[in-house]
């Protein structure tokens, strides 16, 4: 008997938010398989957001509640990508030698 075709496993993702007046930690704002998670990265890439990909993390989040603080145990990781989205950001924040400048012309 012929093995059943692979299907490939569908896309996941999830979007955090962080305000430091409302919540000790980063919430989990939305999430989802499928359709949905690419309705979540699609939305992202059209404001700009940075996506950052990590199988490992969005398994745990996908088991987190949403409106509720991430867990503890994804804190360091957490972490590490909000670093990278500053990081992007400021980039993005920097005029280049060809760019346009800011400040008085």
């Amino acid at each position: 008997m012929p093995n059943p075709p692979h299907t490939p496993p569908l896309p996941k993702a999830a979007a955090l938010q962080y305000d430091k007046d409302k919540s000790a930690a980063p919430r989990l704002t939305a999430k989802g398989r499928g359709l949905v998670a690419e309705k979540i990265i699609t939305m992202a890439e059209s404001e700009g957001i940075p996506l950052y990909k990590d199988p490992d993390l969005i398994e745990i989040l996908d088991k987190t509640e949403l409106d509720t603080e991430i867990p503890l145990e994804v804190y360091a990781v957490v972490a590490e990508i909000f670093a990278y989205v500053y990081k992007v950001n400021q980039a993005k924040k920097t005029p280049t030698a060809t760019g346009p400048q800011s400040g008085p012309q």
